[in-house]
């Protein structure tokens, strides 16, 4: 209990200071006492397989080397969560390997205070690293069980501002519409209307594009002065949109 006799700023900044215990501290001690040879890991795979390659943006570097993949994959797969390489997480789909979660976040170029939609929770992870740098972040999962854990995780960690919702993310997400910015982490043949539709304008939306059963093209597609402009970037190997996608 506070005693009444202190200085009323001195009372406001001892309550502030324990509310920002309660509320942050269990998030803080997860990422704080981390295996070192896990934040080891996490350097190499900066170090080697995102500056290495064409990851330029620091911002995305200093957020990939930040939030621990390893607390996105199942127990079994933690001591291989830094390598180079998806993981399984259960019902068929995976996590996508670090380089390719850095690109997408790299090109897709979120600003702080963006609206993102993300097609694909997946373990929650791209998600996370979205949420470090805009707080409107919004993300769809057609799998009901991956839905929940996800959502479980992402609050455990304290990323309680990302909402997730259990749905067919073809259709995006029409109560928050429109959106700065739409990622698609799954591989559809064809770019889904509603995700455009919900597009801003000046939005850009990044998605793996083409055949669902073996190769597609990192797709980016920005909108301007209401007309698509699409690049093709490179070859991914995604696991397949379901639902809506699969029926067109």
């Amino acid at each position: 209990m506070l005693n009444a006799s202190w200085p009323t700023k001195r009372r406001v900044a001892l309550s502030l200071f324990l509310t920002w215990i309660f509320l942050f501290l269990p998030a803080y001690q997860s990422f704080s006492s981390e295996d070192p040879g896990l934040i080891a890991a996490r350097k190499r795979m900066v170090d080697r397989d995102l500056k290495g390659r064409d990851i330029t943006d620091s911002q995305v570097l200093e957020i990939m080397g930040r939030v621990p993949r390893h607390l996105f994959v199942d127990k079994s797969s933690r001591s291989k969560a830094y390598a180079d390489h998806p993981l399984p997480i259960g019902e068929g789909q995976t996590i996508s390997q670090p380089y390719i979660v850095a690109l997408m976040t790299q090109i897709l170029k979120v600003k702080p205070g963006e609206k993102v939609l993300e097609i694909g929770t997946g373990s929650g992870y791209q998600a996370a690293v979205l949420a470090e740098i805009t707080d409107q972040v919004y993300t769809m999962e057609i799998r009901e069980g991956l839905t929940k854990i996800a959502a479980k995780r992402l609050k455990e960690l304290g990323y309680e501002k990302v909402q997730v919702k259990y749905g067919d993310g073809y259709f995006g997400w029409e109560e928050h519409a429109p959106f700065d910015a739409v990622m698609v982490t799954c591989a559809a043949n064809h770019i889904p209307p509603p995700l455009v539709k919900q597009l801003k304008e000046g939005g850009r939306l990044i998605i793996p594009l083409g055949s669902t059963t073996y190769f597609q093209t990192l797709t980016l597609l920005t909108k301007k002065n209401g007309k698509t402009h699409v690049q093709h970037l490179l070859g991914v190997s995604f696991v397949p949109m379901t639902g809506e996608a699969q029926k067109r």
